[in-house]
């Protein structure tokens, strides 16, 4: 019997050693909103993660390689507790970059704040008269920095070069401008836009390769290309039931956050799983547990 060891506990992921060269990832249903983690789980978000990222690395392939080995464990593991079908993933360890691989396709978030202030975009110069959520004229790499508490940092591509040398920093640029072109015009054929999104790049065997998430709701901005115009903000594919719902408590975003009603909760996961079974065209009722944490 294999009793894989707990090495560390992100916002969403427990991660545990299984044996020299993988590691177990186990996706919980954890739910984060402004940096802060709720006291009550989103049902399914763990596999809606899981099967999304899935569906991605396959789908990637071409473009680079990925950790992950399998979406079992051996029947033989033990102590990672229950309710784990359909929300875990073996994955061969990797060196991971000590930066975030962003791309941007349309105009929002803190690009559109940096916009708004100086006309720049990670300290790159934009054409005048940008609106909010406009499409970029063409996807743009915009790395930050991992932060171990806090907010992450917006740099330039010098920036990203000055932490990982200018080899590894082109190649990532490379992947993830490729893995965004290939994952946005597949998304567009099912009528969602993929505003930006966030990659995790790391070295197995000497090559970057995808890791942790990939285009998921918690790494992306999803919209409905029906709602979408510029200058307004589309509804998202994520946890934006939860951040209107917060916004409007008068909560100032510090720890403990209020108690999420039970009308919340069932949006925030159905707008989760509405992402997947939409972009995949697959039923996600078909997925391994799927259901089984939604009493």
């Amino acid at each position: 019997m294999t009793t894989p060891t707990h090495i560390a506990s992100g916002k969403v992921r427990d991660i545990y050693a299984f044996d020299e060269e993988t590691l177990l990832f186990v996706t919980s249903d954890r739910m984060s909103a402004f940096d802060v983690v709720m006291a009550e789980p989103i049902p399914d978000k763990g596999r809606v993660l899981t099967a999304v990222s899935a569906f991605w690395f396959d789908r990637l392939s071409a473009v680079a390689p990925s950790h992950l080995v399998d979406l079992e464990v051996p029947p033989s593991t033990s102590g990672l507790g229950e309710d784990l079908a359909g929300r875990i993933m073996v994955v061969r360890k990797a060196e991971m970059l000590p930066i975030e691989c962003i791309v941007r396709g349309y105009l929002s978030g803190s690009a559109w704040a940096e916009y708004r202030r100086s006309g720049t975009m990670h300290g790159q110069r934009l054409p005048e008269g940008l609106r909010q959520s406009e499409q970029l004229p063409s996807p743009v790499f915009t790395p930050s920095t991992k932060a171990a508490e806090g907010h992450d940092e917006n740099i330039s591509f010098e920036a990203a070069v000055d932490l990982v040398g200018l080899d590894l920093a082109t190649e990532a640029r490379r992947i993830s401008l490729e893995a965004y072109r290939v994952g946005a015009e597949w998304a567009a054929t099912k009528g969602i836009i993929i505003a930006d999104t966030k990659f995790e790049l790391g070295l197995i065997d000497g090559r970057l390769s995808l890791c942790d998430e990939v285009l998921t709701p918690d790494s992306s901005r999803f919209w409905p290309a029906d709602a979408w115009k510029p200058g307004d903000t589309p509804p998202s594919f994520d946890k934006q039931p939860l951040r209107d719902w917060l916004e409007g408590t008068g909560w100032d975003k510090q720890p403990p956050p209020p108690a999420l009603p039970a009308e919340i909760i069932g949006a925030t996961r159905e707008r989760y799983v509405a992402a997947y079974e939409r972009l995949t065209g697959l039923s996600f009722s078909d997925w391994p547990g799927a259901g089984a944490s939604a009493g």
